[in-house]
């Protein structure tokens, strides 16, 4: 069996493909960098981090976008016959006012890893764009038509394009496809594929929250009209009928189903086996109860799917509840490397997995200016929508143990590095070490952001000597610590216990859709100059342990 999520953590938003034998997902990066994380695997079950599609400095810029902005769920096609890569995705540039002002963008390239293609502006028509690659070799933009006017139901429809490969260009302006297959309301991600003589349009409905879901609809005219599924939703993690068209709010809480693990459902793109199994990708969240707190934010599940006698998809058992326990599809086992535990930094370039938000972590972390460390120059501080120098990776399991060993000689007030667990720039705990005027020595203490109220916490001041120091991270369910130490054996904690569940969607006021991260972070708010030396990043977590 197959257990969920697959891929833990802030990975929502999963769009498959497949070209040959290998298996590729992309899912939504938002303001972090490096942009559009794709996922590669051989048998559905053993995923790895493969590449990212967005990894140079002027691929793309999100520096002073609003947490919870930038790049918005991707979608990775292969066409077979190109024998191309095609990812369309969108830059979410503000929701002022509910206005969502988004560009959406084409990008190709024959290898996964690249090098893609500059980017072709498609239009600014709502978000959650994707493409369709037809038979006949035209191809079809479809997104969420975002709605502003007044007596309009929100959040709006879905519209169609056809997209003129030659001309790199729409023809016309994106025209009214799909109001959704059911009551829920706030429909999005919508995906166009052909399955025998049919088209089918599969979006996301209810929100991206505890009434999410996956719908369908299907017509043997491109344009439609599109009749729908009549056992909507096909997949969902609250199976109960519900109308909700009048109410935009996408996160709903009264919907969460106590029977289910998996909870937000939807969301979800599917991809057919050379054997004819079909198995179907999406994201979900699994909250901290009663809170209701996702604090790994969205994650990346799969369901196996089966086409119906009468040509319509639904999970294999027949059922339209997400499982946690999914059967394995007929395809050999293999085997991938995963992201390692223990990093001692000895090699010459960052390992794929580490983030930064709005830049490129190469940009302020180097491995080659000092052997066997990185070494994190520091910029502005931790709010900054700007230049923030916080080397982070996926926050995993809500039961995990972070350490590093850094060395740091701060010299004015304006200088700090040390441990950070940071869901965004208004929301974060800070270990670090610093130059205390009050103690006119370098000292370590805990800064900590909640919803923009930032506290010092003046009373976990300690001096400290300019040597190497461990500060390590405990997160235990909803209870998270630091400790300190000068020999990585005898450790102290300093400061209280905070609150985990807070570091999630449903608690944080500036950002939302995102999930939590954990890392080193160094600021020199004077000169972007002084640098701190990390000697290793230790994440340990207990992956099979559940959220509870």
């Amino acid at each position: 069996m197959i257990k969920n999520p697959i891929i833990k953590g802030f990975n929502p938003d999963p769009c498959i493909c497949r070209k040959n034998d290998d298996y590729y997902l992309a899912v939504s990066s938002f303001e972090w960098l490096p942009g559009i994380p794709i996922y590669h695997s051989k048998d559905l079950k053993n995923w790895e981090l493969y590449t990212h599609v967005f990894t140079e400095k002027n691929n793309i810029d999100l520096k002073k976008l609003p947490s919870s902005k930038g790049i918005w769920a991707p979608c990775l096609t292969y066409c077979e016959q190109e024998d191309m890569f095609y990812v369309v995705y969108g830059v979410m540039n503000s929701m002022n006012a509910r206005y969502f002002d988004v560009d959406n963008f084409l990008i190709k390239a024959k290898d996964i890893k690249g090098p893609w293609s500059e980017p072709v502006y498609l239009h600014s028509a709502g978000f959650d764009a994707s493409l369709f690659h037809d038979d006949d070799g035209k191809k079809y933009i479809v997104s969420l038509e975002w709605e502003t006017r007044k007596d309009y139901e929100k959040p709006g429809f879905i519209s169609i394009v056809e997209y003129d490969p030659i001309k790199q260009e729409i023809i016309g302006y994106p025209k009214p496809l799909w109001r959704g297959g059911t009551d829920r309301g706030c429909i999005e991600a919508p995906h166009l594929t052909k399955h025998g003589d049919y088209y089918y349009i599969m979006c996301a409905e209810g929100g991206t929250g505890y009434n999410h879901c996956i719908t369908m609809g299907r017509s043997k005219n491109v344009w439609g009209p599109y009749e729908k599924d009549p056992q909507n939703p096909i997949v969902t993690s609250a199976p109960n009928n519900s109308y909700e068209r009048l109410d935009p709010d996408h996160l709903k809480p009264k919907y969460f189903n106590p029977h289910s693990i998996l909870q937000k459902s939807g969301h979800g793109s599917y991809v057919n086996l050379p054997n004819g199994e079909v198995y179907l990708v999406h994201l979900c969240s699994r909250p901290f109860v009663p809170e209701l707190r996702c604090t790994l934010g969205r994650e990346t599940a799969i369901q196996k799917m089966k086409w119906t006698e009468d040509n319509w998809l639904r999970i294999y058992d027949g059922d339209n509840l997400a499982k946690m326990q999914v059967p394995e599809p007929d395809l050999p086992t293999v085997k991938l490397p995963t992201i390692p535990d223990f990093d001692d930094f000895d090699n010459d370039i960052l390992g794929n997995f580490y983030y930064a938000p709005r830049i490129l972590p190469e940009s302020f972390a180097t491995t080659t200016a000092r052997k066997g460390y990185v070494r994190l120059r520091g910029q502005e501080s931790r709010t900054s929508l700007n230049k923030v120098s916080i080397l982070a990776r996926k926050l995993t399991s809500v039961y995990a143990k972070i350490t590093t060993k850094m060395e740091f000689l701060p010299e004015v007030p304006q200088h700090s590095a040390g441990l950070i667990l940071y869901y965004d720039n208004m929301n974060y705990i800070n270990l670090r070490k610093y130059y205390s005027e009050t103690l006119h020595q370098s000292a370590i203490s805990i800064i900590q952001l909640e919803n923009g109220t930032k506290t010092e916490y003046t009373d976990t001041r300690l001096a400290v000597d300019d040597v190497p120091i461990f500060f390590r991270l405990h997160i235990q369910g909803r209870k998270t610590w630091f400790e300190w130490s000068y020999d990585n054996i005898t450790y102290t904690q300093i400061g209280k216990i905070f609150d985990t569940t807070k570091y999630s969607d449903e608690y944080c006021k500036y950002g939302e859709f995102t999930g939590t991260m954990v890392g080193i972070t160094c600021a020199d708010r004077l000169k972007h100059q002084q640098y701190a030396d990390f000697d290793f990043l230790e994440y340990i977590a207990d992956e099979d342990k559940p959220v509870d």
